[in-house]
């Protein structure tokens, strides 16, 4: 897909003129370099290694750097630069630690020059001086930068960097002894080349590896840095401390910055992964690309305006073997698919809307929104005549509906998170505790639904009246039980049949089987009582056990005219007759003829012979026939999905940790990550960093468990001689100094140390906080501006 569109641009006496066009490659590319006149690129790559003219139409392959039967792992290269003051001099990087110049003007097929062989591991970057000619400087996966004389076999300056990786070198376009070197570690240091033993200035860009920075071709304090955080910043480095003037965040790691000539404000950005896409940004309107080319396939290694006053012609190599010239013009405008209009909340329940003013204003019917307990807050950013930003059309407007503080306040989720218990008792425990923590915070279904997930998981044994009837509230009655009938009313009698008061008011204490004293039933594990309000299956048997478990009957006061009570069919069988038992019967007889009954017992039981009779028992301990926990896990389940669409991701979580293995089962991975990644998100937003940490570690998801396990490396510099440290102690092996000196009282830190990461110094964190109150300066005497955060 070529598109025709022509730029013709004039230069002094030179012409350029081209089109939107690409070229093949014969394997991916790493980086590439551009030749002064703007008539040629090097492409460079593991295994390519080319010099192509660009033409009107077409790029043509005018060299292949890679001669010989087997080439060498000189010519893998990681890194590629033509020297702007000669245009026969070339220099790469090579994977395998060696800085190589290349000869364009030397007569025989092999260009090598000189060989530079002083790195241990792979060479990330090389730079040349932008007016020395001769001189060179390279960066390394080891630690170190070193400048070269190209007139001289072996290296000049050696600069250490105190860190693992230097990941790009670049010299100041306007200061001629200064250079820039960023690190894996986030920092960012400025050396001057003729003071090796200490960089001038340090400090931490990026919350992570800084992968390349770039001067700034007319300002000349403005250093911009990408980084693997996602965001590109732009730094002015004319004051004693550097300071971020801009920040533009991407939607990936940004592997390459290149500001873009004779536009002041506008840079281009390339993606490490993921983004195949090339940008370009305004970075005073960070938000939205100016400019975007997506020719590409596959991840962009290298892009490189043309020339050093074209703004219009872009250069790119790829891993998807291609390399192409853009045209500003053939850009595409995000700006055109963009949605004009935007709607957002705050944390705490803010409303903000954006829309053209236009769109607004021409509403003439629009009311207010009826919600609102204040006046909306307009912001209006008008037009700037100055700035030629084609593409906007008209004036913002931003209304803000704030609620009512009470109504957004979110006390509740920080003294619940702070409140919840969720390992290291019981279960029950557990489910009691964050049930009260529920309640106290008037959070009713809450404390229900860790009542219920204890009855359901908890052993019967534990489950206690009070707790059951203390959640379902005091106004609830309490569960009936089978056991609670009035004796009085069940009579029998020869060839009577058994009658059941069901009326409600005529139950006195002597009609009670047994007082709280007395057990109905007998079980090794559990003991209840009449009384018990825990929920049971009662089942209608054969009598079992003995005759005192039996319910009691009584001939006095019979109710002839009572209706007779028949068992409805539906509920169960009905029982076949029982025939006559003599043997109870004068089992009965002895037991009223014991002298240990006592007189109103032995008058209930002298009965006469009964010729058939039906009792109702409990034939099962109480707690036999409940259904296995697994039996609810489908309801649990329900109940964790309902709270997460919800929103109370809290509850959600809390649930899933107190149960473990119980319900994990139940819920695909996926599903339990993205539940812990909101509340973690969540927990820190309330910088509630401890119980977050402990979610963490009380997870379930593996992929959550290994989030606080990462970047717990620290790599630390001896004060005394700025070595980094051996991982054998606190003993420094250069200088042989304790490493752990406070820098205010000057003993040994035995506890909790705190160090500046820009000059390394630190000591006991009261001691350091309680002179940054009074002073900014390193307590040590360096002359550092430190800052405690």
């Amino acid at each position: 897909m070529e598109k025709m569109a022509r730029v013709t641009t004039a230069l002094g006496g030179n012409t350029i003129t081209g089109r939107t066009m690409f070229c093949h490659l014969d394997a991916p590319a790493n980086a590439i370099s551009v030749c002064r006149d703007a008539a040629q690129v090097v492409v460079a790559g593991r295994n390519i290694f080319k010099i192509y003219a660009i033409e009107e139409e077409q790029f043509v392959e005018k060299l292949n750097l890679r001669v010989g039967r087997k080439p060498s792992l000189n010519f893998s290269c990681a890194d590629v630069v033509w020297h702007q003051m000669d245009e026969n001099l070339l220099a790469t990087a090579a994977t395998n630690g060696v800085v190589v110049t290349w000869n364009l003007g030397k007569p025989s097929r092999n260009k090598q020059d000189q060989l530079f062989t002083e790195h241990k591991r792979t060479v990330n970057k090389v730079c040349f001086h932008p007016t020395e000619v001769y001189m060179l400087l390279s960066g390394s996966q080891d630690g170190y930068m070193k400048c070269f004389d190209l007139r001289k076999k072996d290296s000049v300056s050696t600069f250490s960097g105190q860190s693992e990786s230097v990941r790009d070198v670049q010299f100041s376009i306007r200061d001629y002894f200064t250079f820039a070197a960023t690190f894996e570690n986030g920092n960012v240091q400025l050396w001057d080349i003729r003071r090796p033993d200490r960089y001038e200035r340090m400090f931490t860009a990026h919350n992570g590896p800084v992968f390349c920075c770039d001067w700034h071709p007319e300002d000349r304090g403005w250093l911009a840095t990408g980084g693997r955080d996602k965001m590109v910043k732009v730094w002015d480095m004319n004051t004693n401390r550097a300071k971020e003037i801009y920040c533009v965040q991407t939607i990936a790691s940004v592997a390459r910055v290149k500001w873009r000539p004779e536009c002041k404000h506008h840079i281009a950005t390339c993606s490490m992964m993921v983004d195949h896409n090339i940008y370009v940004w305004d970075v005073r309107r960070p938000f939205i690309p100016s400019a975007m080319f997506e020719e590409h396939k596959d991840v962009t290694t290298g892009i490189v305006w043309r020339h050093l006053h074209d703004p219009y012609f872009l250069l790119s190599g790829s891993k998807d073997s291609t390399l192409y010239q853009h045209i500003f013009k053939d850009a595409s405008q995000p700006i055109d698919r963009a949605n004009p209009e935007g709607l957002c909340y705050s944390l705490y329940g803010d409303l903000a809307f954006a829309a053209k003013e236009s769109l607004i204003s021409s509403d003439s019917n629009r009311k207010p929104y009826i919600g609102d307990r204040r006046h909306p807050i307009f912001f209006k950013r008008k037009l700037d005549p100055t700035e030629q930003f084609e593409y906007i059309s008209s004036s913002s407007a931003l209304s803000v509906f704030e609620t009512d503080v009470e109504s957004g306040s979110m006390d509740w989720f920080v003294r619940t998170a702070k409140q919840y218990v969720l390992a290291g008792r019981p279960l029950a425990e557990l489910c009691d505790h964050n049930a009260a923590v529920a309640k106290e915070l008037d959070r009713n279904q809450v404390a229900q639904t860790w009542t219920m997930l204890r009855i359901i998981y908890s052993s019967p044994g534990t489950v206690s009246s009070a707790n059951l009837n203390h959640s379902m509230g005091k106004g609830s009655a309490s569960l009936p039980l089978m056991n609670s009938f009035n004796l009085k009313d069940i009579q029998s009698g020869m060839g009577s049949e058994s009658r059941l008061d069901r009326s409600k008011g005529e139950s006195r204490p002597e009609n009670i089987l047994m007082d709280s004293s007395s057990t109905l039933i007998n079980n090794d594990e559990n003991e209840e009582t009449e009384g018990s309000d825990v929920p049971a299956d009662y089942l209608l048997g054969d009598v079992e056990g003995d005759e005192d478990e039996l319910y009691m009957m009584d001939h006095e006061n019979p109710h002839a005219e009572e209706q007779e009570y028949i068992l409805p069919q539906e509920a169960f069988p009905l029982r076949h007759e029982i025939v006559d038992n003599p043997s109870a019967l004068d089992h009965l007889q002895d037991k009223a003829d014991s002298p240990h009954v006592s007189g109103n017992e032995a008058e209930t039981v002298s009965l006469t012979p009964v010729e058939s009779f039906s009792l109702i028992s409990i034939s099962h301990s109480l707690y036999e026939n409940r259904l296995p926990p697994d039996f609810f896990s489908p309801i649990v389940r329900d109940m964790l999905l309902f709270y997460a669409e919800q929103g109370d991701v809290q509850m959600t979580v809390s649930v899933l940790i107190v149960l473990g293995d119980r319900i994990r089962k139940e819920i695909d991975e996926q599903t339990q990550e993205h539940w812990y990644t909101s509340y973690i998100d969540l927990l820190q937003r309330f910088q509630l960093w401890n119980i977050s940490n402990e979610v963490i570690k009380l997870s379930t998801c593996r992929a959550i468990n290994c989030l606080n396990q990462a970047s717990t490396t620290l790599h630390i510099n001896c004060t005394n001689c700025k070595r980094p440290m051996s991982n054998k102690g606190w003993i420094c092996d250069r200088c042989r100094q304790c490493a752990s000196m406070c820098a205010v009282c000057h003993h040994v830190v035995k506890g909790l140390f705190v160090w500046c990461q820009g000059c390394s110094h630190g000591g006991h964190l009261q001691h350091i906080m309680k002179w940054l109150e009074s002073s900014s300066h390193c307590p040590a005497g360096c002359g550092h501006l430190c800052e405690y955060t």
